[in-house]
């Protein structure tokens, strides 16, 4: 299904101790004090809610070690990076409807955009009765041994830590958040880590994909974004930019899956959703793609008044399609 959206929206956007035992997760006081420090920063930077919590993905170090030291970086827009302890943030809604949604938001691999996507987006979901968590993963250039695969592991992680919380996992990533939930949407099966413990024994497969101006290719003539420098290199061969494009992992089995996208973006190029709606298509995937008129890169929410503050509601309608 195809929409194009250039009208403005009738309405604007509407704006703890660690939950961790029901897991059966063991968590070193390391990484507790770490969860902790990223729930303090965060209540000043995104005025987190009482009611949510930080929960480490790791038992104790993630799979290889490495990583960076010193404290959580936090720039003015709220976007993270020195990401030493990979997390989800769980928001909970006022009345739950029983279905959660895993959030990742954009930087290139090399920021979070917390402030400016995740939270926002975390909020607008409770409001619709979804329990929203924010995946912070590790970024690869961060002196992590896991080197480019640290993300997917963090993905892959969190899906089975929500997995084993709720009772239905949709995925909604942005920009490079979006590269990085759809190849872990479309590679359950991909053992990226060793076993760390019995949460591992969870299949990490997800209810649905929504994809907000994503990365969806590394393949030439789309090899310009940071996405494709940090994950593979400007001397990557076709082989090896062929192995990080989520297009190529696409089958008759992969989720339902939502596309936004500004006709105008100068990061991610609109082919990039086209070509997932059209591989979503051949594979007999159920696909729906919002084409807005303008709204550039980064959009978030979008402000209200301009084309980009619709896909939200036009999300929500195609979950509750779903349910």
């Amino acid at each position: 299904m195809r929409h194009i959206i250039t009208a403005p929206p009738q309405t604007g956007a509407p704006e703890s101790a660690t939950g961790i035992d029901s897991t059966g997760i063991m968590i070193t006081r390391r990484h507790f004090l770490l969860g902790s420090g990223a729930l303090l920063l965060s209540m000043t930077a995104g005025k987190l809610f009482a009611r949510d919590e930080v929960i480490p993905l790791w038992p104790d170090e993630p799979p290889g070690g490495g990583g960076p030291s010193g404290p959580l970086r936090v720039n003015k827009h709220g976007s993270w990076s020195n990401i030493v302890s990979p997390t989800i943030q769980r928001f909970k809604p006022e009345n739950p409807n029983g279905e959660a949604v895993l959030i990742a938001a954009g930087g290139g691999y090399k920021f979070i955009g917390m402030g400016r996507e995740a939270w926002p987006v975390a909020r607008w979901l409770n409001s619709n009765g979804y329990t929203a968590y924010v995946l912070s993963y590790r970024l690869p250039e961060e002196k992590w041994q896991a080197g480019h695969l640290a993300p997917l592991q963090d993905a892959q992680r969190a899906i089975r830590l929500v997995r084993s919380l709720e009772r239905k996992v949709h995925v909604l990533g942005f920009s490079a958040g979006g590269h990085l939930l759809g190849m872990a949407a479309a590679r359950p099966d991909f053992r990226s880590y060793e076993r760390q413990d019995e949460l591992d024994l969870v299949v990490p497969k997800v209810d649905s994909v929504g994809l907000i101006y994503p990365v969806i290719t590394l393949e030439a003539p789309y090899t310009h974004t940071t996405t494709h420098r940090i994950l593979v290199g400007n001397g990557a061969t076709p082989a090896e930019e062929a192995n990080w494009s989520v297009q190529n992992y696409v089958t008759r089995s992969y989720p339902p899956t939502f596309l936004a996208q500004a006709e105008d973006d100068p990061v991610s190029n609109p082919y990039n959703t086209e070509l997932m709606r059209d591989t979503c298509r051949r594979n007999r995937v159920p696909v729906e793609l919002i084409e807005i008129s303008r709204g550039g890169h980064g959009f978030g929410l979008g402000k209200a008044g301009t084309p980009a503050a619709l896909w939200d509601q036009a999300y929500a309608r195609w979950l509750d399609r779903l349910s």
